[in-house]
């Protein structure tokens, strides 16, 4: 009769961590992404980028040819403290280094196949208005940006 009164406190210990709140590093700013690198939180540079229609594709450009926003990690962890920002509407790009700017190209009209397709993100509430985003597929090195659906807005990041 031992097993139910060892099991007891084990089961009840598993029911107060699960309702434990978040206590990992928390954001400084609302509606600003930043990378996860153990106890520190990285602010990404926020950007709007030029949009310019060419042809049958429309091109996507960020100055510069590096984020300042660098991580080593190939499946990097965000933390999102929002407020406007729905980070379900939040897609992940690689861009491509051209003429000294970031860049990339998406089919102008939804039914044409080729481009880009976004990486596959996981997004975890830790609790009301904090969210984890993880990229849920190994990330090559160079640059990234994450940007809502139908916005110009992008938060810029490296992985070397």
């Amino acid at each position: 009769m031992r097993v139910p009164s060892v099991l007891f406190p084990m089961l009840l210990m598993g029911a107060v961590a699960l309702a434990a709140d978040y206590v990992g590093p928390r954001p400084a700013k609302t509606d600003a992404l930043y990378l996860v690198h153990a106890d520190n939180l990285i602010e990404l540079e926020l950007v709007n980028s030029k949009q310019e229609s060419k042809k049958d594709d429309i091109l996507y450009s960020v100055p510069g040819t590096a984020a300042a926003a660098k991580t080593p990690l190939a499946e990097p962890i965000f933390i999102l403290k929002s407020d406007k920002l729905a980070p379900e509407s939040i897609e992940l790009y690689k861009f491509e280094i051209k003429n000294g700017h970031r860049e990339l190209t998406m089919a102008a009209q939804k039914r044409r196949k080729g481009g880009p397709k976004p990486y596959r993100l996981n997004v975890t509430m830790l609790e009301r208005g904090l969210y984890k985003i993880e990229a849920s597929e190994t990330l090559e090195n160079g640059e990234y940006g994450l940007s809502p659906t139908n916005s110009n807005q992008v938060f810029c990041f490296s992985v070397f």
